[in-house]
């Protein structure tokens, strides 16, 4: 349990401390919170569509996680029409996510439902629970996680993005060591889609960079799913065994702050497990409650295999 309430709560820390700084630029950022930029937890500390969104999918594994493809995207497809009417569904959501649950609502198959040419780190940043549901089966992992992302985003970018981002909270799971995470992440990905293989020759040379900000921002700004999945994979890297770190370096970023730190807390989360997350900062996230009985049930329907 202390690995999956990691990975709730951490993806969900994250995703709340790069809230308020979405769309800002790093220079608005430092003028508005000091030299380091945003360090601590807003408040109130909501979450944006990128957690919301993940607790759909976690929903819909625990309704349908054991069954096949097409019972767990009907499932899916359920949940994301559910989010897309939710009063609180306020907090500037994606366009392609939006576009996806109102095709799904209309009657389009989730797998032509999807937004055409759409690439977008939605797609990513909801996708922990599978990587955690489908720990020990990762063809029903790739699967699922391309599937998942196919319903709101089509572009084999987006697919692979999402694959990779369920296969690092896997690896995370599996405590994989940091340094082993990119060879393993290469040889999941490599050869499959070329933006993703430009992106992670990105970030092989950023990881060599002494400048944390120069190295983000070669990577890129995290709009779209490669950058946003590499960028949270270079934040984690850089500080494996420090959350807060981790969490702080990938909402001061140029671009999508709150999905890459989004995506950075679960994997560190994950990895850590809970006792590195600090207790004040968990009582004080929104639904925190909540977020633990998901985690609870997740892990109670995964042990049923």
């Amino acid at each position: 349990m202390e690995q999956v309430l990691g990975m709730i709560y951490g993806l969900a820390l994250g995703d709340a401390l790069g809230s308020p700084v979405e769309f800002w630029e790093l220079k608005g950022i430092r003028e508005r919170y000091g030299p380091d930029g945003i360090k601590e937890l807003p408040a109130p500390a909501l979450f944006t569509d990128d957690t919301q969104m993940t607790l759909a999918v976690a929903e819909a594994l625990i309704a349908a996680g054991h069954q096949d493809l097409g019972a767990i995207m009907a499932a899916i497809s359920q949940e994301f029409v559910a989010w897309l009417h939710s009063p609180e569904n306020d907090r500037s959501p994606g366009g392609s996510c939006l576009y996806g649950a109102r095709q799904l609502e209309a009657g389009v198959p989730w797998w032509k439902s999807g937004k055409p040419n759409s690439k977008g780190c939605g797609a990513a940043m909801r996708v922990a629970p599978i990587g955690f549901f489908y720990q020990h089966d990762l063809p029903k992992l790739r699967q699922v996680a391309s599937a998942s992302a196919l319903a709101t985003h089509h572009h084999p970018a987006a697919q692979l993005g999402a694959v990779a981002a369920a296969f690092l909270v896997k690896l995370a799971l599996d405590g994989i060591p940091p340094e082993e995470m990119l060879p393993a992440l290469e040889l999941e990905t490599h050869g499959q889609v070329q933006d993703f293989d430009q992106a992670l020759d990105r970030l092989e040379a950023a990881l060599e960079m002494t400048s944390p900000e120069a190295a983000l921002d070669h990577i890129g700004e995290g709009w779209v799913a490669e950058e946003a999945v590499l960028m949270a994979l270079y934040c984690f890297c850089k500080s494996p065994d420090d959350f807060l770190t981790t969490i702080r370096r990938g909402a001061n970023t140029q671009g999508d702050s709150d999905s890459i730190a989004c995506i950075a807390g679960g994997i560190s989360g994950a990895y850590l497990g809970l006792g590195a997350l600090p207790p004040a900062w968990i009582g004080r996230l929104e639904k925190s409650e909540y977020l633990a009985d998901v985690a609870h049930r997740l892990a109670a329907v995964r042990r049923r295999s």
